[in-house]
Formats: structure tokens, sequence, C-alpha cells
């Protein structure tokens, strides 16, 4: 699958709380979409293909807490599920995301 054909998740999950989104006035701006030290992992735009780590975005039509407070809904995510399947062996391990959240 070529970078171009890799979607973020705002752009698969249509939340609207993307930068310039139709929905950030009224829900806030996601942080995965404006956190820039995941920006092309998994051939994401910021953080948009690494939500599952990113305190605060969207899940259920609900805003999120940490990581550690929203796991196990983020562990059966179709986009999670998705993102994974595409990346097959490239795919970056939580753990690894969190360090690089971390820097």
């Amino acid at each position: 699958m070529s970078q171009n054909e890799k979607l973020n998740c705002w752009e698969i999950k249509q939340c609207g709380r993307e930068t310039g989104g139709i929905k950030v006035s009224e829900l806030g701006e996601c942080p995965a979409s404006t956190e820039k030290r995941l920006h092309g992992v998994h051939g994401g735009m910021n953080a948009g293909r690494t939500c599952w780590v990113v305190a605060g975005s969207m899940c259920g039509g609900k805003i999120q807490g940490t990581y550690a407070e929203k796991y196990m809904n983020c562990n059966i995510c179709d986009f999670y599920m998705k993102v994974k399947s595409e990346e097959s062996d490239e795919f970056n391990l939580t753990a690894t995301l969190l360090v690089k959240l971390e820097s």
C-alpha cells in the first residue's frame, strides 16, 4: 500500500476534529491531528495513524483520556486493527510510540 492510500483516523472516523474540521468549534481540535512527534509513523499525518496512544482523541463519539484509560477500547477499534493489518511487520508497537511521545 502506498503512502498516498493510507488514511488518517479523522478521514476514516469522520469525527470533524482534525485541524480545520467542522466540529473543532464544538468539540475542540483533536491532539492526534496536531501531535508532531508521531508524524510519518505508519504513513500518517502527525498522529493520524497512531491516535490510540494520544490522550484526548475520540472514540465512540466521546473524547477519551490517557492511553492507560482508553487502551481496552483502542485495542478493539476498527481503525487500530486496520492500521495494524496494513502495516503488518512494520507496525510500531504501542510501547515504541509512547517512548516517541516522551522525547
